[in-house]
């Protein structure tokens, strides 16, 4: 038997062995982009939807107190005082004066006051409408006093004088007018009618 002749199969040559690649080189990593300086805004609040009721706002605290203080008064009531020393003299009109006192010499007008006092140094002339007199030197003019006079054994007044109370030490001395000013009389008791009569009645 006639054999067949083997086919000639092809043969793929060889591929040539591939060789590594060579690595691409590493580019350095780009640097942290620095923070802007620019500080951030604060984003505005959102309006409220429509309908929707409005959040409370958030309450205040007050300041606490310090223990122990008292809180400061809006009035001041120190009374307003001017003294008029030795060889020191004054003239004019004393307004806004709580409590006058007289060393010196003084030729003026005061009203609207609540004391005047004059030592045994002291010398007034003029007009005093006042509530309360303390005289221990001289006076002259014309003295009115709501409240109480009082006279020191070396005092002396001479004018017109018109007083709520007097009191006079020994010594002292009043020359001129001098009258007590009226007092308001107390409210009479509601007079019953004739033929009228109360009657109590007990359970």
């Amino acid at each position: 038997m006639f054999g067949r002749k083997p086919t000639d199969t092809p043969t793929t040559p060889p591929m040539p062995a591939q060789q590594p690649a060579a690595a691409a080189p590493m580019r350095p990593a780009a640097p942290a982009a620095a923070a802007s300086a620019t500080p951030l805004r604060p984003e505005p609040p959102k309006p409220a939807p429509m309908g929707a009721a409005p959040r409370p706002a958030a309450p205040i605290a007050a300041a606490s107190a310090r223990p122990g203080t008292a809180p400061a008064l809006a009035t001041d009531t120190t009374p307003r005082k001017l003294t008029v020393g030795r060889d020191i003299s004054l003239s004019g009109e004393i307004a806004a004066c709580d409590h006058l006192v007289v060393e010196g010499t003084v030729d003026a007008t005061l009203r609207e006051g609540q004391r005047i006092e004059i030592t045994d140094t002291g010398l007034f002339r003029g007009k005093v409408e006042i509530s309360e007199a303390d005289i221990a030197g001289r006076f002259e003019g014309e003295l009115t006093v709501r409240g109480r006079l009082r006279v020191r054994s070396s005092g002396r007044i001479d004018g017109k004088i018109q007083y709520g109370e007097l009191e006079v030490e020994a010594g002292g001395h009043l020359e001129g007018t001098v009258s007590g000013l009226a007092r308001p009389r107390p409210a009479a008791a509601p007079q019953r009618a004739e033929g009228q009569s109360t009657l109590d009645v007990q359970n």
